[in-house]
Formats: C-alpha cells, structure tokens, sequence
C-alpha cells in the first residue's frame, strides 16, 4: 500500500515536471492570454461588489517603448541583462536589510517576478518560493532575456485591474505603448512596488521624486542593448 502511494506521488511529480517544461516551451512563442493574479484580482473584486473584469491587451516587444523596457530594468533590476534568473549580491544585501528589523525589503529580479505573475499565485510561502525558483531556472534556460521582458511587461499589475504595458499606456497616458515617453515610461515604473496604489498620473510627491530618480538611472545606464553586458549605474 505504502508503495503504491509513493509510485502514485511519483507519477503526478514526473507529469508537474513534464507540463510545467511543456508550458514553458509553448510561452517562448504563445502570448499568455491570462494570469492566476488577474483571475484571483477578479474573484477579489467580484466578491467585494466592485465591477469585476480586466485590462489586458497583449503586444509584441517591437509595440513597446524601448523607455519603458529599460525604466522597469532601472527601477525593478538594474542587473538584469547580466544574471540568470538570481541577483545573488541583492539577495545578500535584502538579508543583511531585514535583521536591522526595518521595513522588509525583497530581491525579486525580473525573471522572478515573469515566473511568479504567469505561473503561480501572489501569497508568500515557501512552497510558492521554491516553484518561483524552479520556473525561474526553466524560464532563463528556455526564453532569451528579450521574451522574458516581453512576457514581463505584458503581463504584470500596473494599476487597479490594468495588466500590461498596452493597458496601462492608455489608462495612465491615453496613447499606446510604443509613444511612451522617457517621463512617462519611468511614471509607469514608479508605480509597480504597490500599483493599486500609487497612480502614475497624476504622480504624487513620492511618485515624482521616484520617476525623477528612475529618469537618471536610465540616464546613467544608456541605450537598451539585449546582446550586452551591462554594469549596474550609480546610483544618485
């Protein structure tokens, strides 16, 4: 009996690990229609007898300002281009932060975050850490830093029910993706550490001293190159 059971975990683990690799290969090249968040967000809302439903309007990578490609990378993962999936210097700086017993401070990359938005559901465990790592490793292994930045930008929260940057192009701005401006692309990212929040238009005092912070780190890392290294900016 014991090992009948074990046999049967052992299959549903070898189909987990067979689906997740299939579903993987096929989002190298599918655009992900839909995210666990945005269905769990909806389900919030529903139940709360708010007007339910979405904004999410998927576009290639060539539709979206290269402004705003690279004021998410300055504000969310200045290392982005040059790690594999893990910024192991954050990492050691986010502990070292959280046993002063301050505000907790996370060390999510980019390619973390893609893998938690598309794949899993948004509350911490260690069980939900341990899958973020895994589709993480499959992600950078799979997908080239471009697709991940596409999937990236398509499918995270950048305001109340507005996922992805097509969306949020026209909630915040009243125009699409690809015209986003410098001052507009690092409003946008300014918002995502809590985007039902914070509002990338009009900004508030916080918000603006963020975009200005965000504008000069797109200054100091120059143009947006996927095939390069590049070094993180100084920060100012």
């Amino acid at each position: 009996m014991i090992k009948r059971f074990f046999k049967f975990i052992f299959k549903c683990l070898l189909w987990v690990i067979f689906l997740s690799i299939v579903l993987v290969i096929v989002f190298k090249w599918v655009p992900v229609p839909i995210t666990p968040l945005m269905v769990i967000r909806n389900f919030e809302t529903s139940q709360n007898d708010k007007s339910s439903g979405w904004q999410h309007d998927w576009v290639s990578i060539d539709e979206i300002s290269k402004n705003l490609q690279l004021a998410v990378i300055c504000s969310e993962d200045q290392n982005f281009l040059n790690h594999h999936g893990f910024d192991m210097k954050a990492i050691e700086k986010a502990l070292e932060h959280n046993k002063t017993g301050r505000k907790i401070r996370g060390a999510s990359t980019i390619s973390q975050q893609t893998a938690k938005n598309v794949f899993l559901w948004p509350q911490r465990s260690w069980l939900r850490k341990g899958l973020e790592a895994y589709f993480t490793f499959l992600i950078e292994l799979a997908w080239s830093k471009e697709r991940i930045m596409e999937v990236y930008l398509n499918s995270i929260e950048m305001g109340n029910g507005v996922y992805g940057a097509e969306a949020a192009s026209q909630y915040w701005f009243k125009k699409s993706a690809s015209r986003l401006s410098q001052q507009e692309a690092a409003a946008i990212a300014a918002i995502l550490p809590n985007p039902r929040v914070y509002r990338a238009n009009p900004a508030t005092n916080y918000i603006q001293s963020r975009k200005e912070w965000i504008v000069r780190q797109m200054y100091f890392f120059g143009p947006l190159n996927y095939d390069s290294k590049k070094k993180k900016p100084t920060k100012h």
